[in-house]
């Protein structure tokens, strides 16, 4: 098992990839696009808000920074279109026939970034439901809390969609089980299939800890990465998606690195890459740490060690 990391735009450093390269990939990607713009991304890191929020401290604790989907306007909607119609077409082009593609997204915005996805000629196959208690949504109407104290003006968020597509298949399932080890999703076990259901997902504190380390200026929390998602579920992502248990995953947009980690750390491949130059340097960092951290898959039997006690993200405890 290895990995990479390259710093860059993406879309630039695909194109030196030859076609069919990749088996899978597993990304978070800006979910808006303008919230990872530098000007953004700047006034994020000197909490100066704008289109992050920037949340109340809690017990004295700094928290992290969320992205205000509502105020993207209809200029910003037509940046998100064109990035991920980009993004499907430059991974339709390095994935081979039948690899996967799993998105993190939102829900405001997911009907945009899959209908992209199906315009670059990729197959919409499901939409896993991760448990994610957030301070997304819930809010009393803006300049009129106490005279509509019993109104919210939208659901608080306690889920989070990640988009799951495909590159269509050449043949059958088994035909491109046997020719590019893709097609299908590992099993947790014999008995139990990867399920579209995933339990709680909340990032532990040991592993926000890693990455606010990882930053060259030694930040406090609010200047980990704003989107850290936790190893035990990224784990299970990459886990599933290669069939096969070889092969190469890709992550575009690695961020602080949280999906390299975890395909270290269940013994797969991966190319990881990063235009912010601060975040590639905490992924450096980050991503060995991250990776030695311990989660409940490594209970798993087709993970761990043989006769250890089943466990899965989907289980509900």
């Amino acid at each position: 098992m290895s990995y990479e990391l390259h710093k860059g735009n993406a879309f630039n450093l695909l194109e030196g990839y030859p076609e069919n390269r990749f088996h899978a990939v597993v990304t978070d990607p800006p979910y808006g696009v303008v919230e990872f713009e530098t000007a953004n991304v700047e006034k994020m890191r000197d909490g100066e808000g704008g289109v992050w929020r920037i949340p109340p401290e809690l017990d004295g604790n700094k928290r992290k920074p969320l992205p205000r989907f509502t105020v993207l306007s209809e200029d910003d909607k037509e940046k998100l279109r064109k990035f991920f119609r980009t993004f499907g077409e430059s991974v339709e082009r390095v994935l081979r026939p039948g690899g996967h593609i799993f998105v993190a997204t939102t829900q405001l915005l997911m009907h945009e970034v899959s209908r992209q996805l199906d315009e670059a000629g990729l197959e919409r196959r499901d939409v896993l439901v991760r448990e994610a208690k957030t301070l997304r949504g819930g809010d009393r109407p803006k300049g009129a809390h106490e005279e509509y104290s019993m109104v919210s003006s939208m659901p608080r968020v306690y889920w989070e969609p990640w988009l799951l597509y495909r590159k269509p298949l050449k043949g059958r399932l088994q035909d491109s089980l046997e020719e590019w080890e893709t097609g299908g999703l590992r099993r947790e076990s014999e008995a139990r299939p990867f399920t579209d259901l995933l339990g709680n997902g909340k990032t532990p504190k040991e592993e926000t800890e890693i990455v606010r380390e990882a930053h060259p200026d030694d930040g406090d929390e609010a200047r980990a990465h704003p989107n850290l998602k936790p190893q035990r579920l990224m784990r299970e992502l990459c886990h599933a998606s290669l069939p096969l248990g070889e092969g190469t995953i890709l992550d575009p947009f690695i961020g602080s690195g949280s999906t390299v980690a975890a395909a270290e750390a269940v013994g797969y491949d991966a190319v990881g890459m990063e235009i912010d130059a601060t975040f590639r340097e905490m992924a450096e960092e980050a991503v060995p740490r991250l990776a030695e951290v311990e989660t409940e898959m490594e209970k798993r039997e087709d993970v761990g060690s043989p006769g250890e006690k089943e466990s899965s993200l989907s289980d509900f405890s």
